[in-house]
């Protein structure tokens, strides 16, 4: 039996920061498609190459894309107890690929992470992240010490091209048109949560927790 968690919401929500979180307190490893896509990229994979101007634009990559990249991580030996699953499924393509792979014991749940545009936007074109260690920054709640600079290893702090706003804007009309009908597909299943996205990270766990009955 393997537990599975899904966070679902559209980019700058902060399901990065409660998978995080949630990995710690459950004890299970992340699977963040985002970072997956990203270091394929990084590393010039074909998978990656074919994912990079999708990125680029703000458009969604392609399931098929994903699906293979997502399929090998969740066989690993260490996801054998469960995963948590960040930015993975974003079309119903993908969520009845997940169905598949899953055993009928596993218990699974999906929280919804929700935010109006407005926040989103002020949120994510304010993150900056370091061109060398990956160390993410926000210059309002997270600046690093020295502008432009990154605490850790001192490397140069860059905006993604996919941070900017005109390409944040496409991003969440992306998501709304793509990834939105997700919501009413594990709703129907009983799986869904809702949690509010522009709340701390620390009352975001604490609405899970109370979900969770921990």
């Amino acid at each position: 039996m393997r537990n599975i968690f899904i966070l679902l919401g559209p980019p700058g929500a902060g399901k990065g920061s409660v998978a995080g979180e949630l990995s710690l307190l459950i004890k299970v490893p992340v699977i963040a498609s985002g970072d997956l896509l990203r270091e394929n990229v990084r590393n010039g994979t074909p998978l990656g190459l074919k994912a990079k101007k999708y990125m680029e634009a703000g458009e969604l990559v392609p399931d098929g894309i994903v699906i293979e990249m997502i399929g090998a991580k969740v066989s690993e030996p260490n996801c054998s107890k469960g995963f948590i699953l960040d930015g993975f499924p974003r079309t119903l393509a993908q969520a009845e690929m997940l169905d598949g792979i899953r055993d009928a014991e596993d218990l699974f749940n999906v929280f919804y992470l929700k935010a109006d545009d407005d926040f989103l936007i002020r949120r994510l074109s304010n993150r900056r992240v370091c061109g060398n260690c990956g160390k993410i920054y926000h210059l309002v709640n997270l600046p690093p010490a020295k502008e432009g600079v990154c605490d850790t290893c001192g490397g140069t702090l860059v905006q993604r091209k996919d941070d900017t706003e005109e390409v944040i804007k496409k991003r969440l009309e992306v998501y709304k048109d793509l990834t939105a009908p997700l919501l009413k597909y594990y709703e129907d299943k009983g799986l869904l949560h809702v949690v509010a996205g522009d709340i701390s990270i620390g009352y975001m766990m604490d609405c899970i927790k109370k979900i969770m009955k921990w």
